[in-house]
């Protein structure tokens, strides 16, 4: 493959649609590529901007302003980085010969819950539990009592665990009902999932260059409210469970297509594995390969969205842990990192956001050691970071 240097006539492009903190990573990679880097979001200095060659900000789901941008940079590759994006200016995007990666249609189907469910149980056969949508607090309490208590309610479209909820009796239903409204996205329709009783949840981050297949180590991981925590590398799974892990993965992937990494998440029940969601584009929970891999998840994105080939060595087990303001900032928060988090075998990466609200993701910390020591370390080392 041919490479050449950024700002010049020959330059290839890459626009990220989304610069948060996962985009601030996959622009740092492409960056180290020689790629010419366009970040864009809805606010001013979001983290990817500040590492970007150029940056805009604009309405993700007005779809005029965005194919203006699109037009206007001629990107080679458009990269969706969040859920919350006009979905008629990818497909307008892809129809004018842009490459949208993966492909238009499987971040559509991606993006909205119900769409990728039904592909998943009805079309490929995967094994998931039961669920109905709604689109009324009735239909909500109906569904709700059917699928039995516990069970988990979220809109069909939002991200980073706004708008979830468990409900766990009857008596939950108008709470969950005004918690959906929270969501980052279209909280018209809600998806009711009867509550599975698995043994732990793992994201299978899959990678797919148009040649190969390859995963990396299973992630496991714990949520709160619906978003990510801590995470761990590897999840500590039977060789059938990681083998089933695997095929739903690349039976979802090979179904969406296209070319990029994918953050499959799914439920395991001793040898059992369930699908739950998957997102075309690097998942949080996978922040931790940026210390037990050669290769980060966001390399590998960018690796696989070039068609290079997609080798890599696991250096071994680590954990991560996501630092969350408790309040609001409407400046830059100060971040107070303790010198003991930067060692021989963890450190801190700061995400630079421009304001906060409460529950916001700030900063990650990454420990490299075994499993369960890295994992109490990190729950250790996220107490000694602040921000005022």
């Amino acid at each position: 493959m041919q490479f050449s240097a950024p700002l010049k006539s020959n330059s290839k492009k890459v626009m990220l649609l989304g610069s948060g903190e996962l985009g601030k990573e996959v622009a740092i990679e492409a960056q180290r590529l020689g790629l010419e880097v366009i970040a864009v979001d809805r606010y001013q200095n979001a983290p990817a901007h500040n590492v970007a060659h150029r940056s805009y900000v604009v309405d993700m789901q007005d779809k005029d302003a965005l194919l203006e941008i699109i037009y206007r940079e001629k990107p080679d590759y458009i990269l969706p980085e969040i859920e919350a994006i006009s979905m008629d200016a990818l497909f307008a995007a892809e129809d004018k010969g842009y490459n949208v990666i993966p492909n238009a249609n499987a971040v559509s189907k991606t993006m909205n819950r119900k769409n990728i469910r039904t592909y998943a149980a009805e079309v490929l056969d995967l094994k998931t539990g039961p669920y109905e949508f709604v689109t009324t607090e009735d239909g909500l309490r109906v569904a709700s009592k059917r699928m039995g208590y516990p069970c988990v309610i979220k809109p069909v479209m939002s991200s980073s665990g706004h708008g979830q909820s468990i409900c766990r009796s009857e008596e939950d239903v108008p709470a969950s009902w005004e918690i959906a409204k929270e969501a980052r996205g279209d909280a018209s329709e809600l998806i009711v999932e009867a509550f599975i009783d698995f043994d732990y949840e793992i994201t299978m981050l899959t990678a797919r260059n148009g040649k190969e297949t390859v995963f990396c180590e299973p992630i496991g991981h714990e949520q709160r409210d619906g978003d990510y925590v801590f995470s761990w590398q590897p999840a500590q799974m039977s060789d059938e469970a990681k083998e089933k892990a695997q095929k739903m993965a690349k039976t979802i992937t090979d179904g969406l297509g296209g070319r990029g990494l994918f953050g499959v998440e799914l439920f395991i029940k001793g040898d059992e594995v369930y699908f739950s969601e998957v997102s075309p584009r690097p998942h949080d929970t996978g922040m931790v390969t940026l210390i037990t891999q050669s290769q980060s998840e966001f390399a590998l994105h960018l690796r696989a969205v070039l068609g290079l080939p997609l080798g890599f060595t696991f250096y071994g087990d680590g954990a991560s842990a996501a630092y969350k303001t408790q309040m609001k900032h409407s400046n830059a928060p100060v971040i107070s990192v303790d010198d003991s988090l930067f060692s021989e075998n963890s450190f801190v990466r700061v995400f630079s956001k421009p304001e906060a609200h409460a529950g916001r993701r700030l900063a990650v910390a990454l420990v490299f050691d075994e499993v369960e020591s890295a994992l109490e370390q990190s729950r250790e080392l996220i107490e000694k970071i602040k921000d005022n």
